[in-house]
């Protein structure tokens, strides 16, 4: 007795295309294609998803890193600073593409050494100068380790928001919906307990940094406390918190947007975390990997 992709699908709580995918790779034992469809086993058992083994695996390999960046030759004041002002203009961009902001690479380099971009509108040159100077406060934040506290939050959202005064640093008093997300963020009145818990969770939490940066950037996105600026408050948070435990900062691409959003998704629907806690620990290999060669 066969079953359908469609009732694979159902019955596994996995999509369509996962599941032709799964077949495509003779990871369901006995299902064959027929008629243009798959037929699949009945009594098939679902596969172990493998997609998300990454992160777990390199865990363990970003720690060694880290010890090994620990011990090797600080970098000085001055070098740092010229690492993290090359970085927060790729950041800048990435960050704020994500959000729609259409300024290219090159043309929020010129906006933060302070030109004007020609038939681009005033709010993205402001969308520009906000994150940047809110990435420098992150930075200042980072030397004086800086507990994660609710002025925090707001204080980054604040210059974030540049382009919307009224708003800057302000929880939203009404509700909202993200167009397309599988969440629905809470009501206004529970914006500032729910925050309240998800910073105390944080902080006694003893998992793995990146393990618990992940589900406090779902979760902090879940809640949506601002009307407008929550992704990019969001993903400095994140950075605020790997620069205080000694790790480099990271920039989520925006040409990963779309892998970025189905995390949320993964997490909120299937209860996996481990889709953006494999984004985030890709991410901060990579930058460690850079740091590593640096002192080369």
């Amino acid at each position: 007795m066969y079953i359908t992709v469609k009732q694979a699908a159902e019955k596994w709580g996995l999509s369509d295309r996962r599941i032709r995918v799964l077949c495509a790779e003779g990871r369901i034992p006995g299902a064959h294609q027929e008629g243009g469809g798959w037929k699949i086993p009945a009594d098939a058992k679902k596969p172990s998803d493998g997609r998300y083994k990454k992160a777990e695996s390199l865990l363990p390999l970003i720690d060694e890193k880290k010890e090994k960046l620990d011990n090797a030759r600080p970098l000085t004041q001055g070098e740092l600073e010229r690492l993290n002002e090359d970085f927060a203009i790729e950041y800048t961009y990435n960050s704020n593409a994500i959000e729609g902001n259409t300024l290219t690479l090159r043309e929020t380099d010129m906006v933060l050494r302070g030109l004007t971009v020609d038939k681009k509108p005033l709010k993205e040159h402001l969308e520009a100068i906000g994150h940047k100077e809110a990435f420098d406060y992150v930075s200042e934040l980072v030397k004086e380790n800086a507990e994660l506290s609710e002025s925090v939050i707001k204080q980054i959202h604040y210059l974030v928001l540049a382009d919307k005064r009224e708003d800057r640093g302000v929880y939203r008093r009404v509700p909202v919906r993200i167009m397309g997300a599988a969440h629905e963020p809470v009501q206004p009145y529970l914006i500032e307990p729910k925050l309240n818990e998800l910073l105390q969770n944080y902080a006694e939490s003893d998992e793995h940094i990146i393990t618990k940066l992940a589900r406090l950037h779902i979760e902090f996105e879940g809640i949506h406390p601002f009307i407008d600026g929550n992704g990019r408050t969001g993903r400095l948070l994140v950075n605020l918190e790997l620069m205080k435990a000694g790790f480099p900062p990271i920039d989520i691409k925006f040409t990963d947007r779309v892998a970025y959003y189905s995390a949320f998704d993964e997490y909120h629907v299937k209860h996996n975390l481990s889709a953006m806690e494999n984004l985030f620990a890709s991410y901060v290999n990579e930058r460690l990997d850079m740091y590593l060669e640096i002192l080369k």
